[in-house]
């Protein structure tokens, strides 16, 4: 028996692709004519599911719609003009027509899909580490970065503090207090002891927030112990792996009884910059602006290069020596990926 021919990458996206336009058209084939529609209204997506989003009006009801197909980006957060149906038609309410212009987004590279957008309208991200699967410092940055490039106010919390101890209290605080020391806001919470989850409460009030982090740092239980009503499924870490479980699949829009929205997304263990030129990179790191464009060399890589300003900075304690290695290992990582190519070319 001949062995089967493994398909190459490309193949399988062209399959991929042959499918979800298959799939496309047995959608749009529940049509709604212009007068089985009712009069434009603005709606928020609350979440969005393949070739159908769940909009909210105004008064908070919910409705699944239909994407018109002139609408090429739709995400979580945005705000629609859309039309309700004066039917029902396959459990589907209403068609969604035009996308308002995004105060922001949050995007992240994706290897098929370029650069693939998150959620929209977000006033805040809140980067969520814990002390258990480990405190990472280093994603901690590329979250940083990309919301830098984004001018969407980043805000670090670190979780479960219930289990900081004499090994690693001291690490963790003292990585912390670099990100403080640069002007980064941070937030201790611990969702079995409750300790700052008050603090928490009140940072999320009148923003449209965002959780952001490795899966297993506790997102979702946080959301759960914000919005005890919700009931979202939690899972313990991997005592095997050691790393987190993915618990949310889908993006998905929340309120808070008192004011401000919450944006829970699906949990990466893995933030790529790749689709980021190292310029961009450099911008990312708020600290190193006064230094930008004085080193020796126009091309200088801030490796090991003669007259580099920002290892002269270090050296003389303008730039926290741990903070230089991590942007010299993210540009590393820019030139290593074969994918950068892809999005910087």
């Amino acid at each position: 028996m001949a062995k089967k021919k493994k398909l190459t990458k490309g193949q399988v996206r062209r399959i991929n692709a042959n499918q979800n336009k298959k799939l496309s058209k047995k959608t749009d084939s529940v049509e709604w004519l212009d007068d089985e529609l009712g009069d434009p209204e603005v709606g928020t997506v609350i979440s969005r599911f393949g070739q159908h989003a769940d909009v909210e009006d105004q008064n908070q009801n919910c409705y699944r719609c239909n994407i018109r197909r002139s609408v090429k980006s739709l995400v979580c957060g945005d705000k629609v003009l859309w039309r309700l149906g004066k039917q029902t038609k396959h459990s589907i309410t209403g068609v969604i027509e035009a996308v308002h212009e995004r105060a922001s987004i949050l995007s992240r590279p994706d290897v098929y899909d370029g650069v693939k957008p998150i959620a929209a309208n977000i006033s805040q991200i809140l980067i969520v580490s814990s002390v258990l699967p480990a405190f990472n410092a280093d994603i901690i940055d590329r979250y940083l970065v990309a919301a830098e490039q984004t001018g969407i106010t980043p805000i670090i919390v670190l979780n479960k503090i219930d289990l900081l101890d004499n090994e690693n209290k001291q690490e963790i605080e003292s990585q912390l207090a670099i990100y403080q020391s640069i002007g980064y806001q941070i937030l201790y919470v611990s969702n079995k002891t409750q300790d700052g989850i008050s603090t928490l409460r009140k940072q999320l009030d009148q923003h449209t927030s965002i959780f952001v982090g490795q899966s297993g740092v506790g997102k979702s239980t946080l959301v759960n112990s914000l919005m005890p009503n919700l009931s979202l499924i939690t899972n313990q870490v991997s005592e095997n792996s050691g790393l987190g479980q993915h618990t949310t699949t889908v993006a998905r829009l929340f309120h808070f009884e008192d004011g401000g929205d919450l944006i829970d997304s699906p949990g990466i263990r893995e933030f790529g910059l790749w689709h980021l030129t190292p310029d961009q990179v450099t911008n990312g790191f708020i600290e190193f602006s006064d230094f930008i464009g004085t080193c020796k060399f126009r091309d200088c890589k801030h490796q090991t290069d003669p007259g580099c300003a920002l290892v002269s900075a270090t050296e003389n304690n303008k730039i926290h020596p741990k903070r230089l290695a991590s942007f010299q290992r993210i540009l590393s990582s820019l030139n290593d990926n074969k994918l950068t190519s892809r999005f910087n070319d």
